[in-house]
């Protein structure tokens, strides 16, 4: 059905919010700085400055790379691990991985962490490319022109591509770039815009996904 399927990480194959919530913590509460907001409020999913910016309630840039250094330090030493992997995304992954579907991954997330989470989920083989806000310089302003980067170096058709995500942001990227998407309900975001392809489950979106894919042989291309 799809001859490309893209996904987002953060709410969508992953629930990494304790691990980051825990180093944002951290990351304030050595710099001497109270948050702004709780810690519970804030949203999984924006790029680390704009979150950092919220959480402590100043512009000022050598305050804002301080408290992103702390932050990066504790997560991705050992924070990372800390993420879990929402129900049936596994059995999502290899399913594809068995139809050979062309996967893709874009995400807010920095590169480094992203890579050390699917090391760390053996989950490397799973994705052709990988892209991120900063897998490039200068950094990419945003997730519909970091899809739009990625539509155009492996030249996916984007009336055959679709999209993962979780939140409204990532359905306004998709559209941006005239990608079909999907929304998973089981993530950070909701969803209330009319038309919405919803989906509740990760079984779900197996069958959605995989509609006239043929099967390959088991373990063609999973991870070792």
């Amino acid at each position: 059905m799809f001859d490309a399927i893209i996904f987002d990480l953060d709410g969508t194959l992953i629930d990494s919010r304790a691990a980051i919530l825990d180093a944002f913590g951290k990351a304030l509460a050595e710099k001497g700085i109270a948050p702004r907001i709780a810690l519970g409020a804030v949203r999984i999913g924006p790029p680390l400055a704009e979150t950092l910016r919220e959480l402590s309630g100043s512009s000022d840039p050598l305050v804002l790379e301080s408290l992103a250094e702390h932050f990066k330090a504790h997560y991705d030493s050992t924070g990372y691990q800390a993420s879990e992997v929402f129900a049936d995304i596994p059995e999502l992954l290899a399913t594809l991985s068995a139809t050979g579907a062309r996967c893709f991954l874009a995400t807010n997330k920095r590169l480094l962490p992203t890579r050390l989470i699917l090391e760390y989920l053996r989950w490397q083989n799973y994705f052709e490319a990988v892209y991120a806000l900063d897998c490039q310089t200068p950094r990419l302003p945003d997730k519909a022109t970091m899809l739009a980067q990625l539509i155009a170096d492996k030249a996916l058709p984007p009336a055959q591509t679709i999209y993962v995500g979780d939140t409204p942001e990532d359905e306004v990227a998709a559209t941006a770039n005239g990608l079909h998407f999907a929304g998973v309900r089981w993530g950070y975001g909701e969803f209330s815009t009319p038309g919405t392809h919803c989906l509740a489950t990760p079984r779900e979106l197996i069958a959605h996904l995989t509609q006239g894919m043929p099967v390959r042989s088991a373990g063609s291309r999973l991870p070792h």
